[in-house]
This record gives structure tokens, C-alpha cells and sequence, in this order.
């Protein structure tokens, strides 16, 4: 399909609660962004889903996960999706809070179309205790093919562990792998004491994990992306901060526009630029009807702006969140 003309946009990109994003290009040409469960025109969405054909202009769909999982029936705690498509199938992977609240559990769904609707496969993929074992995030690895999921929160370290074959379960004799450690600290601007939403993309040789540190939400959000690189996909990593010395390695964090930015994914756009899609809290509305006040009723919006790759490490090209007019994505013509 021949490229369209460039333009410019403005974030955010979809003016209404979508946090946790991520974004794919599916095989009929469409981009598609999925976000965790919310509250949208009075009525609950289990998996948020909207269309776009230039990751500019968004069309909201229905619910994707219109029925829970069977163990997951009674809460109302179901995060970060990352859809993937392999053969023509759609594989939702996602965070969920069981009945038995034990722990939240990693999940599996699957789909015949990008869009849905998913059905849940039956059973977890992994509980723990606390929120240990959420963000999920599929990747495969182009070296060695073995099918990987990042995941991780909890105070504790990011995670990978191969997947097996069928994508539904983990390869049989695998071990979850550490990655990249918090720093404990009480200070509540510390943006590596709790590390979370993993997001890995592979660039010129180097394996790029991209995480969000610190609080996502509520009066005291303090947020922000940070990165690691690694030669293998499941490391060992080096943080930008073990590499520079310099602080947390922060390469996105609150402007005056937009407070406690974060949890973001990596898309490409027809030209092949890569651009980080993320959430934001907007301070001129900061909060919406929520489905409860365990995130502090913010309203995170989902934002969009350029990375470039300076001296074997991506930046934004804005060098913080924007909110003027950018020169928009390079976008295959339908």
C-alpha cells in the first residue's frame, strides 16, 4: 500500500481513560490499541480495544473479553493486555485479580480477530501473592525462536520465561529469569523502587526493555519510563542509569501537561519510525467515575510521541511528553 502524505497531531491521541496500552498493526491493516478494564459511558469494559488507520484518529470498539474468566468472576481487576498475532490467531495476555484474592494471576485468552471478542483459556497461567505477576508482555525472539513473557511487578525484579509452543502455557523445565532489580528506597520520588510493564523491542543489534517505575496513580502519582538494553533476550541487562551513572535513567517523566506518564508499548509506523505510545494522567482532568478508588479514580489518557536512537540508547524526539502540534506517524494508505 503506498504511504500517505505526513501530518501533524496533538496528544493526546485518545482523549478518554485508556492506561496500559498497547498497540499492534494486525494482518487486515488496521493499527489496534488495547487497554486495562475501565469504566466508559456509564458501563464496564473487561478489555478496552480501538481502531485506527494511522495512530492518529481512534475509533473506541465493543468490549473485547466480554465475559470474564470463569475464576475471576467477582473482581473488577483486570490489567494490562498485550495482544499478539501468530498464524492468524490473536493471543491476549493480561493480568487478573481471582475470586479467591490470593494474588493477581497472569492470564491467557485467544481470539479469531484483532478485535475479539477473547475467550479465556480456562485456568491462570501463574498466581503469586500480592501483584507480583502482572504486565504481561509476548515477544519472540527472531535469534533463537523461542516464544518469551516479560511480566513483573511487586516490588520485586522484571521477569521473561519461555512459553511453550502452543503459546497457552509455559515451556515445560523452564524458569522464570530476573532481569532488572528495584532499588529499595523510601523516598517517595524514587522511580526504581517498584518497577513494572515491561515492553522489549530488538534495534540494531541490542534488545531494548522498556518499564515504568514508581507510582502510576492517585494524588501522589510519581511516574515515569525507563530502559535497558542486553545483546540475548533474556539478558544480562544494563539499565541507561548503570550505563551513565546518571540517577534512575529517566527517559519519560511529568512535564507541566502531563503528570506521571508511563506504561508504554513501541510501534512502528509505515515508514518505519518507532514511536512510544503511553498513558498520562491529564492535570485539567485528572480523575473520571471509575469503576472503584483502587488506582485513585485517575483518568490515564493515551499519549503518543517519537523515539529516536542516539549513541546505542532511544529518546523521545520531543525530549518530554508533548502537547503541541508534532509531525505525525507515516501511515499506510487503506
Amino acid at each position: 500500500m503506498p504511504m500517505s502524505a505526513a501530518a501533524t497531531y496533538q496528544n493526546p491521541i485518545l482523549d478518554q481513560d485508556f492506561p496500559d496500552p498497547t498497540i499492534i498493526r494486525a494482518a487486515d491493516g488496521w493499527y489496534y490499541a488495547y487497554g486495562t478494564q475501565t469504566r466508559y459511558q456509564g458501563r464496564i469494559v473487561n478489555l478496552q480495544v480501538a481502531r485506527s488507520a494511522d495512530l492518529v484518529h481512534w475509533e473506541p470498539l465493543p468490549d473485547a473479553l466480554p465475559h470474564k474468566p470463569r475464576w475471576a468472576q467477582r473482581t473488577q481487576k483486570l490489567w494490562a493486555p498485550h495482544v499478539s498475532e501468530h498464524a492468524g490467531r490473536y493471543y491476549l495476555y493480561y493480568s487478573a485479580l481471582p475470586d479467591d484474592s490470593a494474588g493477581y494471576c497472569l492470564a491467557v485468552a485467544t481470539a479469531d480477530a484483532p478485535a475479539g471478542p477473547f475467550t479465556d483459556v480456562g485456568e491462570p497461567l501463574l498466581c503469586g501473592p500480592g501483584f507480583l505477576n502482572i504486565d504481561p508482555m509476548a515477544f519472540d525472539d527472531p535469534a533463537t525462536g523461542r516464544r518469551l513473557l516479560y511480566w513483573g511487578s511487586g516490588f520485586g525484579p522484571l521477569l521473561v520465561r519461555e512459553l511453550a509452543p502452543d503459546r497457552l502455557s509455559f515451556a515445560p523445565g523452564s524458569a522464570a529469569i530476573e532481569l532488572v532489580q528495584p532499588v529499595p528506597d523510601e523516598d517517595p520520588d524514587n522511580y526504581q523502587r517498584l518497577l513494572e510493564g515491561s515492553w522489549v523491542v530488538l534495534r540494531d543489534g541490542w534488545y531494548y526493555l522498556f518499564y515504568s517505575g514508581n507510582n502510576c496513580c492517585g494524588d501522589d502519582a510519581h511516574y515515569g519510563v525507563m530502559v535497558a538494553r542486553a545483546r540475548q533476550a533474556t539478558g544480562p541487562f544494563e539499565t541507561l542509569a548503570q550505563a551513565t551513572g546518571n540517577g534512575s535513567g529517566i527517559i519519560l517523566e511529568t512535564n507541566r501537561y502531563w503528570r506521571a506518564p508511563g506504561h508504554n508499548c513501541v510501534v512502528t509506523d509505515a515508514a518505519g519510525h518507532d514511536w512510544l505510545a503511553y498513558h498520562a494522567i491529564d492535570p485539567q482532568q485528572p480523575t473520571f467515575d471509575a469503576i472503584d478508588d483502587a488506582q485513585g479514580y485517575s483518568r490515564r489518557v493515551l499519549l503518543l510521541d517519537r523515539l529516536e536512537y542516539h549513541d546505542g540508547w532511544p529518546r523521545l524526539a520531543t525530549d518530554a511528553p508533548s502537547r503541541t502540534p508534532q509531525p505525525a506517524p507515516v501511515a499506510a494508505a487503506q
